[in-house]
């Protein structure tokens, strides 16, 4: 299975820390899109902003990808990341927050707090939604899978682990590495997993933000790849 890495970099929270430098080091391949040039993307995604987010991706997404997607103001990219699906699947969602809002502004406008609600209307192939960690400490219990894509938003983890721009739950990074490697385990197929959460330069972030973030995401990608061996 392919395991390429896919950054795609609106606030530029990996570039400012350091993701691609400590890629490079551990001999990581991946691509690095930056993305900050489209208009009509921060929480919020229009249909414009969609269409040239699409073109960009399209020809970097493969099965068993995994996508480092930004901060949660942009977690709906999983809406896109999906969609070239084929089989029947189930959507393994660790977030503090459930994202499944009902549309503010009509089907054409995605949010960050509405894109699972989205996907339960576009992606018939989506049977199932399991969701750990919404409003605070939610063990995930081990279960069998068929197929599944693995969304993760950091803020499921407290502060000691990541910094966010969304309100924090309480797990450690071991129980997240620990559940997702559960996931892995009991799944027949895993078709991609994708990385969100953190905090950028606009928003505030100092060197030790991006410290925090950076060693989470590497060992969360440390735990995906090894785990697809």
């Amino acid at each position: 299975m392919n395991w390429d890495v896919l950054i795609t970099d609106f606030s530029f929270v990996y570039r400012d820390g350091g993701l691609p430098s400590a890629l490079d080091g551990l001999g990581i391949g991946y691509r690095y899109l930056p993305m900050g040039d489209i208009e009509g993307t921060s929480c919020y995604c229009d249909g414009s902003a969609a269409e040239e987010i699409r073109r960009r991706i399209g020809p970097c997404l493969g099965e068993g990808g995994i996508r480092l997607i930004d901060s949660g103001d942009y977690h709906y990219m999983t809406l896109f990341t999906t969609e070239a699906i084929s089989e029947p699947f189930t959507l393994v969602l660790f977030d503090n927050h459930p994202d499944d809002m009902a549309p503010e502004f009509g089907d054409d406008v995605i949010s960050c707090g509405g894109w699972v609600a989205a996907m339960r209307r576009d992606r018939p192939l989506m049977e199932e939604v399991v969701a750990v960690g919404p409003g605070g400490h939610v063990p995930y219990i081990p279960r069998r899978y068929g197929s599944v894509y693995i969304s993760i938003d950091k803020d499921i983890l407290s502060r000691e682990w990541a910094r966010t721009d969304w309100s924090q739950g309480e797990y450690t990074l071991e129980e997240l590495l620990g559940s997702v490697a559960s996931v892995m385990e009991s799944s027949e197929r895993v078709l991609g997993v994708d990385i969100c959460g953190a905090l950028s330069a606009a928003h505030g972030a100092t060197a030790g933000d991006f410290a925090v973030n950076l060693e989470s995401d590497l060992a969360l990608l440390d735990c995906i790849i090894s785990k697809s061996r």
